[in-house]
C-alpha cells in the first residue's frame, strides 16, 4: 500500500509540474550542431539558448564508474578506438572531445552543476537486460542522483522497460520516460510505471491519436527525431500539442515554445561582438524597423539583454532603444574563432550546390545557391565553432559547404595550427587555381590577377 500511496503522488505531481509549465525543450546531448555532444560546453549551450532540460547517456566503465557516452566506442567522438565497458575510467578520461574537453563521468557532471538549479538533465540508461540482467548502472545512477541531491533536477528516459521497471522500485517519485520506436512498444504492462512515452516522430505523425490518447491516460508524450530544424516538422507537432521534444537543435525548440505561448521577448543578458566588416545601422524599435544614425562597428562588443522575434526573425536589443539583427551578432564566437579564416575568400566546392540562406538559421534556406567557380569574400562571420556561418554578397552560406580559399603562406598555416581542434575546418584549398578551369598552377602571383577580376 505504501509503494502504491508513493506512485501516486509521484505522477500526481509530476502531472501537475508538466502541465503547469508547459511545452518542454530537451537538448540531444546538449546542443550538438554548435558543439562536441555530451560536453559542459554543449550543455551550456543548450540551456543559454533555451532548453529547459538536457539529454545524456549513461554507460558503465569496467571499473564500475558512470561514464557519459552515447556509443560503447569512443571513436567517433575522441578519434580514439576505446570501448567504455572494457577500460577503466581514469584510462577513458584521458581521451579528449575537438574542444578539450575529456571523457566525463555522471559524478564530475553534478559536481560542476550543483550550485546551479536551472540545470536539469534527462538520463539515459543504455542497457540491453536480455543480455546484461545486472541492475548495477540503475543502482548506481540512483545513488549518485541521492548523493548530490538532484532527485527533482532529473528525469530518466529508456528503450529498456526493464530498466524503467528497476527505477520505480529504487526510486519511486522519479519522472520516467520509456522511449518507443514502433507502436508495439506501448502496453498496460509498461504504461503505468511511466510518466510519459517518448516517441520517434514518424509515429506521432501516422497515428496522431496517441497524443490524446497518452493524455486520456495521464500520460505526457515527448518526440524524438533528427529534428532537422523542418518549419513543417515543428508546426506540425507544436500543433498536436505534444509535451516536449528532445532535439538538437535546443534554439529551434526555444523559439517554437516562445511561439507557442505566444511570447515574443525574453532575456538573454549574454556579451556578443559584431564581425562584420563596415559599420551596420541599428534601429529603435524591431517591429517597425526605421533605421537609425547609430553604427555597430568591426569587432566591437554588444551588451545584449533582450531577444525579440518579429515576422519569425530574431532581433537583439544592445541598448534602451537600440535594437539590432541577431545575424550581425556572435553570441559564441570569439576573435580566436575566425582569424585564420576572416581574411580569406571562399568557393563553393565542386560538383556542389551550396545553398544560400536569409541569415544564419537553418530554417531560413533560399532556393538560390552560390555561383560555382567564383570566389567571393567573408564579410561576416555567425554560429559557432564547429557550426560557423558565412556571410557573402548572395548571403548566408555553411562553412563545411565550401572550400576556403587563401592559406597559401606559411604565416596563414601557422594561424591555422594554432585553432583548437573543433575549430579547425579541413576544407581548404592547399594550391591556388584558375576557378574557371578549376587546375592546379605553379604559383599563386602568375594568376592573382586573373583571379581578381571575379572575386565579387
Amino acid at each position: 500500500m505504501k509503494f502504491k500511496s508513493q506512485l501516486f503522488w509521484a505522477l500526481f505531481f509530476s502531472l501537475i509540474f508538466f502541465t503547469t509549465s508547459g511545452f518542454t525543450v530537451v537538448g540531444h546531448r546538449g546542443d550538438p550542431i554548435k558543439y562536441p555532444e555530451e560536453t559542459i560546453q554543449s550543455d551550456d549551450s543548450a540551456f543559454k539558448f533555451g532548453a529547459d532540460y538536457v539529454e545524456l547517456d549513461l554507460r558503465l566503465s569496467k571499473d564500475g564508474v558512470l561514464v557519459i557516452s552515447h556509443d560503447d566506442d569512443l571513436e567517433r567522438v575522441t578519434h580514439t578506438h576505446a570501448i567504455v565497458s572494457q577500460n577503466n575510467f581514469e584510462t577513458l578520461k584521458q581521451l579528449k572531445y575537438d574542444n578539450g574537453e575529456h571523457v566525463m563521468s555522471l559524478n564530475e557532471l553534478f559536481e560542476h552543476y550543483k550550485n546551479k538549479p536551472s540545470a536539469k538533465f534527462v538520463l539515459e540508461t543504455k542497457i540491453d537486460h536480455s543480455i546484461n540482467p545486472s541492475y548495477e548502472l540503475e543502482d548506481k545512477i540512483a545513488a549518485v542522483v541521492k548523493k548530490y541531491h538532484m532527485q527533482k533536477r532529473i528525469m530518466i528516459h529508456s528503450f529498456s522497460a526493464a530498466s524503467l521497471f528497476h527505477f520505480r522500485k529504487i526510486m519511486p517519485d522519479a519522472y520516467l520516460i520509456f522511449i518507443v520506436g514502433s507502436l508495439r512498444r506501448i502496453n498496460f504492462s509498461i504504461l503505468p510505471q511511466v510518466n510519459a512515452v517518448n516517441a520517434a516522430s514518424d509515429i506521432v505523425q501516422e497515428h496522431p491519436f496517441l497524443i490524446n490518447w497518452l493524455h486520456k491516460l495521464h500520460k505526457q508524450l515527448f518526440v524524438w527525431a533528427e529534428m532537422d530544424e523542418s518549419p513543417a516538422l515543428w508546426h506540425w507537432l507544436i500543433n498536436r500539442n505534444v509535451d516536449g521534444v528532445v532535439t538538437n537543435f535546443p534554439a529551434t525548440g526555444f523559439k517554437y515554445k516562445l511561439a507557442k505561448s505566444g511570447t515574443k521577448k525574453y532575456a538573454i543578458n549574454r556579451t556578443g561582438i559584431y564581425f562584420g566588416k563596415t559599420k551596420t545601422s541599428t534601429m529603435m524599435n524591431p517591429y517597425v524597423r526605421i533605421k537609425e544614425k547609430k553604427y555597430v562597428w568591426p569587432n566591437q562588443k554588444v551588451n545584449v539583454t533582450y531577444g525579440v522575434r518579429v515576422d519569425n526573425k530574431l532581433y537583439y536589443q544592445i541598448a534602451e532603444k537600440t535594437f539590432i539583427s541577431a545575424e550581425f551578432v556572435n553570441l559564441d564566437l570569439r576573435h580566436n574563432d575566425i582569424a585564420p579564416y576572416e581574411n580569406k575568400k571562399i568557393i563553393a566546392k565542386p560538383n556542389t550546390k551550396v545553398a544560400i540562406y536569409n541569415y544564419p538559421d537553418n530554417q531560413a534556406k533560399t532556393k538560390k545557391f552560390l555561383p560555382a567557380n567564383t570566389l567571393f569574400k567573408i564579410q561576416n562571420f555567425n554560429g559557432s565553432p564547429k557550426n560557423m556561418w558565412l556571410y557573402t554578397k548572395k548571403g548566408w552560406i555553411k562553412a563545411d559547404q565550401i572550400l576556403f580559399y587563401g592559406f597559401f603562406s606559411k604565416k596563414a598555416f601557422q594561424q591555422y595550427n594554432k585553432l583548437p581542434r573543433v575549430s579547425k575546418y579541413t576544407n581548404l584549398v592547399l594550391l591556388p587555381f584558375n576557378p574557371n578551369k578549376l587546375t592546379l598552377t605553379p604559383t599563386y602571383w602568375q594568376k592573382q590577377k586573373q583571379i581578381n577580376h571575379i572575386i565579387r
